[in-house]
């Protein structure tokens, strides 16, 4: 048997085949590390314009550590943040500040890039009044800012002023057990369109409090108000 040594021009050729083998077995790691960090280190951007926005940070943070997930919750007060953020919470507050001011800061226009974008928005209270397309007279009466993300209907203080606040258990749709409500000055939703999830109603007029459109979630109560954290759970698992 006669044993042929393989030329230089095969020994090149075979040590190029297993660089690049090498090099895609590199990429093919990385690009699983970076995925896996996306998964693990969220991005959570609570608009702070006004309203109770340390409540939902402290929610959100307690959160992710019952979770154990790496991430971080930042506060959103100026122009170029929103884009880097994984979910944004609107929280509540004085709805026609927050529209005047997140307009005047281009939050606004941001916030709709995002919702266009799949990135997953929590609204409370006034939140869901700035989600919504349409208001009642109220709202157009004080030239109140829409973002539009929302195929709904709001009507602003639908329950009283701030003497009528109150709390209610609520059987929403996504949750076995009921949830309690907080509701100060509290909006809720008279119309909603096709494609619109309605999650939970209150009472004897059965008026919508909590409402889902794909990645937009508006809720007319404050669920950063209790110890109760089934709904930023549920919020942060849309990341």
């Amino acid at each position: 048997m006669v044993l042929v040594s393989p030329s230089p021009t095969t020994l090149s050729h075979t040590a190029t085949i297993r660089s690049g083998l090498i090099k895609v077995r590199n990429y093919c790691n990385l690009f699983e590390t970076r995925g896996k960090e996306r998964r693990i280190a969220v991005k959570i951007g609570v608009i702070g314009i006004q309203g109770a926005v340390d409540e939902h940070v402290k929610a959100l943070k307690s959160c992710l550590a019952e979770r154990g997930e790496r991430g971080e919750v930042v506060i959103i007060k100026h122009h170029g943040i929103v884009s880097t953020c994984d979910a944004i919470v609107i929280p509540g507050g004085e709805s026609t500040t927050i529209g005047r001011l997140i307009e005047r800061e281009g939050i606004a226009d941001e916030l709709r890039e995002a919702a266009e974008a799949g990135i997953p928005i929590l609204g409370t209270c006034a939140g869901m009044i700035l989600l919504a397309k349409e208001g009642d007279e109220a709202v157009k009466r004080t030239g109140q800012l829409l973002l539009g993300l929302m195929d709904v209907r709001v009507k602003r203080n639908a329950f009283g002023r701030q003497r009528e606040s109150f709390e209610a258990p609520l059987k929403l749709s996504i949750f076995d057990e009921p949830f309690p409500g907080v509701f100060i000055r509290a909006p809720c939703i008279t119309h909603v369109a096709a494609g619109v999830d309605v999650l939970a109603r209150l009472g004897a007029e059965d008026r919508i409090v909590a409402a889902r459109q794909g990645n937009i979630i508006a809720l007319a109560f404050h669920p950063e108000l209790t110890t109760d954290r089934r709904i930023h759970h549920y919020f942060i698992a849309q990341c």
